[in-house]
């Protein structure tokens, strides 16, 4: 079975350690319309999923802070204006959050698994941590500098990719898809016995 990542976000696609979608870079994106990551990630992966025959997936994914109503949650990539970078996005943050100390935040990845316009299922994946009041580290991408995992310590921008691997919202998102492939290939090998 192929299976093929929807996305250009070359971070994402260093965290889902998969094969981009062929000619990807060439195909018009769809409008992110959906008040949810779940809308905006069945959107993406039933568009991308009919330029080919294989299996495609795509996520969306941001942050969700308590103190902030969920914000910046599905408009992350783009909560300091359309043509923001993370470092204005960071920055937005930061300036919101200033003097409040309720500090939960969550990072969220959803992923839509899509072949030939149809969907075939959702998968979403959580990790609970706190915004920092700056900036910590250079690794990842997005709000991992602000973003500060309990369990290690430290932010996502200091983890190293193979720690982020084992707890991040995308691994928990993408775990759930690989194990759901994984008992539709065993049924089909079953019911072919």
């Amino acid at each position: 079975m192929k299976l093929y990542g929807a996305t250009t976000n070359q971070g994402k696609l260093r965290e889902f350690d998969a094969e981009a979608l062929p000619g990807l870079a060439s195909i018009d994106p769809p409008e992110e319309t959906g008040q949810t990551f779940e809308d905006n990630a069945i959107q993406k992966a039933l568009h991308y999923s009919g330029f080919t025959t294989g299996y495609v997936f795509a996520d969306d994914s941001g942050l969700a802070v308590d103190a902030l109503d969920g914000a910046p949650g599905v408009y992350s990539a783009r909560y300091a204006g359309p043509d923001a970078n993370s470092e204005a996005n960071n920055r937005l943050v930061l300036e919101r959050m200033n003097g409040i100390a309720n500090r939960r935040a969550r990072f969220v990845s959803v992923i839509a698994l899509a072949r030939q316009g149809r969907l075939i299922q959702t998968f979403r994946g959580e990790v609970e941590g706190e915004l920092l009041e700056t900036p910590r580290g250079t690794g990842g991408f997005g709000y991992d500098p602000l973003f500060y995992y309990p369990g290690f310590g430290c932010t996502f921008g200091e983890a190293t990719l193979a720690q982020k691997q084992t707890v991040s919202h995308r691994a928990r998102a993408l775990a759930a898809m690989r194990e759901y492939l994984q008992g539709r290939n065993e049924s089909a090998s079953d019911s072919a016995e």
